[in-house]
C-alpha cells in the first residue's frame, strides 16, 4: 500500500517535470529568460530523480545508472543557472542540460509505457523489439533537434546578472 502511494507520487512528480520541461525548452527556443516554469521544472526533475532512488534496491540496474546520469546532468544545469548565472558558455550548457534532463524523463516515460500499457507491452514484451526501439529513436531524434535549437537560440540575458546590473545602476 505504501509503495503504491509512493509510486503514484513519483509518477505525478515525473509528469509535472515533463510538462514543465516542455514549457522551459519552448522558452529556451524563443530565447526567453527563465521564469516560474523553470523553477517548477528543476524542482520536479530533481525530485523525480531522487525519489527514483528511494524504491526498493535489488542491485545495480539500468534505471539506477540512468538516475546517476540524470543527477549529473541536473547538477550541471543547476550550476549553470544558479552558480554561473548563465554567463558566457554557461548559457549554452544550461540549454543543453535542460534538454537532456527532459529527454531522460521522456526516455523513462517510454520505457514505463511499454511496461505498463498492455497493447504496447504486447508489441515489445522485452523492450528489445523494433516498436520499442523505433519509439525511443523517434524520441531521441526529436530531442536532438530540440537541443540544437535551444543551444542556438537561447540568447536571453542571464536572469541573475540582469538583476545585479539593475540593482547597481
Amino acid at each position: 500500500m505504501i509503495l503504491s502511494a509512493f509510486t503514484l507520487i513519483h509518477v505525478v512528480i515525473s509528469l509535472i517535470a515533463i510538462g514543465s520541461g516542455f514549457a522551459v525548452v519552448s522558452g529556451l527556443i524563443a530565447s526567453k529568460p527563465p521564469d516560474g516554469s523553470t523553477t517548477l521544472f528543476w524542482t520536479t526533475a530533481v525530485a523525480t530523480t531522487v525519489t527514483g532512488f528511494l524504491f526498493p534496491f535489488h542491485g545495480f540496474t539500468p534505471a539506477i545508472g540512468l538516475g546517476i546520469v540524470s543527477m549529473l546532468v541536473l547538477a550541471i544545469g543547476l550550476a549553470a543557472l544558479y552558480r554561473f548565472d548563465l554567463v558566457g558558455g554557461w548559457r549554452r550548457t544550461y540549454a543543453i542540460s535542460t534538454v537532456i534532463a527532459l529527454y531522460l524523463n521522456m526516455f523513462v516515460l517510454v520505457v514505463q509505457l511499454f511496461e505498463k500499457v498492455p497493447a504496447l507491452r504486447e508489441l515489445a514484451p522485452t523492450q528489445s523489439e523494433p516498436p520499442f526501439q523505433i519509439a525511443q529513436l523517434v524520441v531521441l531524434v526529436v530531442f536532438v533537434a530540440l537541443g540544437v535549437q535551444a543551444a542556438r537560440k537561447f540568447h536571453a540575458e542571464p536572469l541573475h546578472m540582469s538583476k545585479t546590473r539593475t540593482a547597481k545602476a
